[in-house]
């Protein structure tokens, strides 16, 4: 399978990485006519101000169609700002493929950052996530599947379970946090089973 990788800002070969050390083709995408071809995309973590900025507007259009056309997306901390249809305040994301709300930079600044184990809905237990100035999920739509909760120290939420911080709707999968920044390949396999499930 051919696996895109937006390739705009932040980890993008660490990305790549992963899916070569899975036997499937990486291909960076920095436009629209770098869409053709491929089978699934992952939009990576860094700056979701920056990246949203540098996304001309053919290729959010672009996206947008994919996504409702049922393209599998994958995106990781900002990618996952800019796949939902919601940030915290009312403002609008720039993709719009995901029900749900985020709150940007939830866990705190960079200094804040942290690494712990979750136990993943349809992956395992014990899975590392790695929280970079992450966001977390505030709100989920009706058709939105919640896979995984962290319970923050230094937040309060009125769910047991803690802050969703992976979710999955229809096509498009998104966690609040960095997998491709640990060895553990599980999350991966997961999201290249929905590219295979979808061609």
């Amino acid at each position: 399978m051919r696996i895109g990788v937006l390739a705009l800002q932040g980890a993008v070969r660490e990305h790549l990485a992963v899916i070569d050390r899975l036997e499937h083709e990486g291909s960076i995408v920095k436009e629209a006519a770098d869409l053709v071809r491929i089978d699934g995309l992952i939009l990576p973590g860094g700056e979701s101000t920056a990246i949203s900025r540098l996304m001309d507007e053919e290729l959010v259009r672009r996206l947008s169609q994919l996504a409702r056309d049922g393209l599998p997306l994958f995106g990781t901390c900002a990618g996952m700002i800019l796949l939902a249809n919601q940030i915290e305040a009312g403002k609008s994301c720039r993709l719009n493929a995901i029900d749900i709300t985020v709150h940007r930079n939830a866990f705190g600044r960079q200094i804040e950052s942290f690494e712990t184990k979750l136990t993943i809905t349809g992956i395992g237990s014990n899975v590392p996530a790695v929280f970079i100035r992450a966001p977390y999920i505030t709100r989920v739509g009706d058709g939105v599947q919640v896979l995984a909760y962290h319970m923050s120290n230094s937040k309060t939420t009125s769910s047991s379970l803690g802050f969703p911080v992976m979710a999955k709707e229809k096509n498009v999968l998104v966690a609040s946090f960095h997998p491709e920044l640990t060895d553990d390949l599980r999350i991966h396999r997961y999201f290249l089973a929905m590219v295979e499930a979808a061609n």
